[in-house]
């Protein structure tokens, strides 16, 4: 049902999109373009193959707007909430299908925690389309309706972890702009957090304590990892030139927290991602195939996952048959679950990124950028992706929707086919290493 939704969705975007009156030369966009954009707008990745501002008319951009709000609350969300608001009530069946997509930790009381989920993102993206609609008023002298346009266009894009933008060059031209970098990096945190995370802060902030094991390991892991690559960047690009070594201190500063951010899923760039240094580029791979939390607008394979895999490898190493979080004792099916996700995951970015190499002349470091980008649905690129054939525009098309649905349904999958085995094998030590 999942992977319908977001398919039919994408069919139906790709089908405005190549209208005539979504572009600004008023012919119809090719089938390959339309798809490819649509992909990435209902997945909430932002690779492009075409600049948005340029070649989309603003038929065309709210269109994309509107994928990227539909993808990013969630097809069965939406659906269960029509359902909700026509019928008034639920069946079993919506209810798990709105778990499914939310992740809800209980069913009990579905129609709140639907409410609360779309309140929470309009909410996100009205405060963050206020400071920046103010923004490009005061700083930019933008009449009031091209602030709001572009404040609003920018707030859905950045809530949703999108990463689409309005300008060739993304956000390059804002790179020492506090008063537009941090409300973009901010709704990118908060949309990456995850909704359950979010009900769950809201609920008791103050007593950390009392935070089950999805929001310790999900906030502290996103923290650590937002501050680690904020000092990574730092020290790597200092000197770059091209990148941030031209920029004064407290630029160096915004430009490395920013970069930081964006591969949780964010997508949006202040720098120029390609003129990266490759230690800079390696760290940005592995930050986007971790990317946001779980049941939250972000892809890859979750900082949860992420998460919960150190603690096994950490009661490993220690002898530990039990693998402990906080004050609870961590499912050995969700041990084997973090697993799974995860070399499955490995093994799509490495078969993906040998077919694009043999596809494409670009050296691996490229290729892997653009791969792992596409499979954590992130949108971050080093330019190579609109310079492909169509082959590869299809690949990527494909691995971002395997990408976006892919963790989300193979993680229910295995949850809900668990099952007891009434039977045990004789046990045999097999050497390991």
């Amino acid at each position: 049902m999942v992977a319908t939704g977001f398919g039919a969705t994408i069919l139906l975007g790709s089908v405005l999109l190549s209208l005539p009156m979504a572009t600004t030369t008023g012919e119809p966009a090719d089938w390959v373009t339309a798809l490819f954009t649509s992909t990435s707008a209902v997945c909430v990745t932002g690779l492009v193959v075409v600049d948005t501002a340029t070649h989309w008319s603003v038929f065309g951009e709210v269109v994309i707007a509107g994928l990227i709000q539909v993808g990013g609350l969630g097809i069965m969300t939406l659906a269960t909430l029509f359902t909700v608001l026509l019928a008034g009530r639920l069946g079993l069946r919506a209810k798990i299908a709105l778990q499914t997509e939310t992740k809800s930790l209980s069913m009990s009381d579905v129609r709140r925690v639907v409410r609360n989920v779309v309140l929470f993102a309009l909410a996100g993206e009205a405060i963050t389309a206020v400071l920046l609609t103010g923004r490009f008023m005061i700083g930019y002298d933008e009449s009031f309706g091209d602030a709001l346009y572009l404040g609003g266009f920018h707030a859905i894009s950045a809530f949703n972890n999108a990463g689409f933008a309005l300008w060739p060059d993304n956000l390059m031209g804002f790179v020492s702009d506090p008063w537009i970098c941090l409300p973009i990096a901010i709704a990118v945190v908060t949309g990456g957090l995850g909704f359950p995370v979010v009900f769950e802060l809201a609920r008791s902030w103050r007593h950390p304590r009392r935070w089950s094991v999805l929001t310790r390991v999900t906030v502290g892991v996103s923290v650590i990892l937002i501050a680690s690559a904020t000092l990574i960047y730092l020290a790597t690009e200092w000197n770059n030139t091209r990148t941030m070594g031209a920029l004064d201190d407290p630029g160096k500063l915004m430009a490395s927290f920013f970069a930081a951010v964006m591969p949780r899923s964010g997508g949006f760039n202040t720098v120029d991602i390609a003129a990266m240094n490759p230690s800079s580029m390696l760290v940005t791979d592995v930050l986007m195939f971790i990317g946001g939390g779980s049941a939250s607008t972000a892809g890859g394979i979750k900082v949860t996952t992420f998460g919960l895999l150190a603690f096994i490898i950490w009661a490993e190493l220690r002898g530990e048959n039990k693998v402990n979080v906080g004050h609870r004792r961590l499912a050995e099916a969700t041990q084997r679950q973090a697993v799974t996700i995860t070399l499955v995951g490995v093994a799509l970015v490495t078969v993906s990124t040998y077919v694009l190499l043999v596809l494409t002349p670009y050296s691996l470091d490229r290729v892997l950028f653009e791969v792992i980008s596409a499979f954590a649905t992130n949108g971050l690129s080093t330019g190579i992706t609109a310079d492909t054939s169509m082959a590869v525009h299809v690949l990527l098309a494909v691995l971002m929707f395997v990408g976006r649905i892919g963790p989300l349904t193979l993680g229910s999958a295995l949850a809900l086919k668990e099952r007891t085995r009434r039977f045990e094998l004789p046990e045999e030590r097999v050497i390991v290493g």
